[in-house]
């Protein structure tokens, strides 16, 4: 009777099993690739460019009072924030769809966001108009009066009054990575695209942020 085969040695075994891994692992990592490439896609959105140029064009702009802003590298569209006015009435971040908007998350728990509110309140003041607005959202979850107090007591009475008692609007901007703590601000081109994040507050009125401002704004008209 015939010996059976004998089987692999381990040493032949060994770089068989290595290569499988490898190969595993190749495959896993194009899979991933691949996916991201079809959710995300190569270069962003495409509508998005130009909110980059902008971010390029006014990026020396960015120091003093706001050198903590992060420029825009990568066309990015925000999520379509949705949130409430004053009177409860549904709103959305694509209702401000041809105006440069400041983007702001604030609470009354968090102290740097109260402090920067007189700041977010100059801007409007200053450069509110067809082409700029600033949309400051509270995000406060429990007493719904608190935050409304707080603006009047404080005088605050040129910025309107925007709230998610939910903080969803936070969670969005978290998920895309653009929300790290409070305050946080997104500034954002008339298409709804990312041309500058800060975390944490800025000084808004003052001059370094004005002339950034009014450089993000200037192209508008002509560009959209």
């Amino acid at each position: 009777m015939l010996d059976p085969k004998p089987a692999p040695s381990a040493t032949r075994r060994i770089p068989l099993v290595a290569a499988t891994v490898v190969l595993g692992g190749v495959i896993g990592f194009a899979a991933l690739y691949g996916l991201g490439m079809l959710t995300r896609g190569p270069s962003g959105d495409p509508a998005c460019r130009a909110a980059v140029d902008v971010a390029k064009r006014i990026a020396p702009l960015a120091q003093g009072e706001v050198a903590a802003l992060t420029m825009a590298t990568a066309p990015l569209r925000l999520p379509d924030l949705a949130f409430e006015d004053a009177d409860g009435k549904p709103k959305k971040l694509s209702d401000w769809r041809g105006k440069t908007v400041l983007v702001n998350l604030w609470a009354t728990w968090c102290v740097p966001c109260r402090k920067e509110m007189p700041a977010l309140e100059d801007l409007q003041a200053k450069m509110s108009g067809p082409g700029f607005e600033v949309v400051a959202i509270n995000i406060d979850t429990r007493d719904p009066e608190k935050p409304k107090t707080f603006l009047k007591e404080a005088n605050l009475t040129r910025l309107g009054y925007f709230n998610d008692q939910k903080a969803k609007v936070f969670q969005d901007l978290k998920t895309i990575g653009r929300a790290l703590g409070m305050p946080t601000s997104v500034l954002v081109d008339p298409q709804g695209c990312e041309i500058a994040t800060i975390a944490g507050p800025a000084e808004w009125a003052s001059e370094d942020a004005l002339k950034l401002i009014r450089a993000a704004v200037k192209p508008t008209a002509a560009s959209y």
